[in-house]
């Protein structure tokens, strides 16, 4: 009776992840080999043509360097700077949570909001900063945006302002969990703020920073949001990433079975991330 209730108590999440997440898999999987457009009823099997297609088109192979370019910009600007601002913030007892509560503003903003405040107040020629700028101090600056040297930093810059955020609280929250003997021993030891931040702050959010690092790797291949509302891909495919790049297939050319191999794509670069962090964490458990 025990075990059978366990089950009845399992199955509405297991029904939820059938749902959600099994059955529109294989979909998508069955859907990249075939023409389906999105509305007819009858595809055909068309085999790896899809992929054959996709993998010769160089905005596909230039969508794929701008999500790795994002990646390395997630994996280090946000981090370091969460970080940082983590073991400051340890520091400041009294008016942490005021802290906490500023910093995270921007991550539970909409991202329709960032973005129209970012375009406006920062990105606009004529009333942003960009225009006082150009305008008032006769600086020959444009809007980031319109650049193809710039707008894919420009977006990620407000993707970064977005994130960094909820990033200072995760590590924050890690850094509290230290134990105090240890951080003691190292004071009395004579330890200076590197070598307690490295030897032992670090080891001890270690897993919470593995998990973070690979959330953020996995994220940034599936980044959508920013980019389709600040730029659409553009200027000149300049911040396309493979996201958009499905996107313009499935609900601009109709293209449903190409979209859904970039989809399986980049659910494949999801599954390389996740199985890094077990093996990973299989290391540090046989160490």
């Amino acid at each position: 009776m025990g075990k059978t209730f366990n089950y009845i108590l399992l199955a509405p999440a297991l029904l939820i992840s059938l749902l959600v997440v099994l059955i529109p898999g294989i979909l998508t999987v069955f859907v990249s080999f075939t023409d389906w457009n999105g509305v007819s009823l009858s595809p055909s099997f068309i085999g790896l043509q899809n992929f054959h297609e996709i993998f010769e088109d160089r905005v596909f192979w230039k969508s794929v360097y701008n999500n790795v370019q994002w990646t390395i910009m997630f994996i280090t600007v946000p981090v370091v700077i969460g970080l940082l601002t983590a073991m400051l913030l340890l520091k400041r007892k009294n008016s942490r949570s005021a802290y906490q509560l500023i910093f995270l503003f921007p991550y539970v903003l909409a991202p329709a909001t960032n973005t129209m405040l970012w375009s406006n107040i920062i990105f606009n020629p004529v009333s942003g900063v960009v225009g006082y700028l150009n305008n008032t101090l006769g600086l020959p600056i444009t809007s980031p945006l319109s650049s193809v040297d710039t707008a894919l930093y420009a977006v990620a810059s407000v993707d970064i302002w977005h994130y960094w955020g909820f990033l200072t609280v995760v590590y924050l929250a890690a850094l509290r969990q230290t134990p105090s003997d240890q951080i003691e021993a190292a004071e009395l030891e004579g330890c200076n703020g590197w070598q307690l931040f490295r030897y032992v702050y670090f080891p001890s959010i270690k897993p919470t920073f593995s998990i973070m690092l690979v959330m953020i790797i996995i994220f940034s291949f599936l980044t959508f949001d920013y980019v389709y509302l600040l730029t659409g891909g553009g200027p000149a495919h300049a911040t396309e990433m493979l996201s958009t790049y499905a996107y313009t297939f499935a609900f601009s050319a109709f293209q449903v079975g190409k979209a859904a191999s970039v989809a399986l794509f980049m659910s494949l670069l999801g599954l390389l991330a996740s199985s890094l962090y077990i093996w990973l964490n299989k290391n540090e458990l046989k160490n």
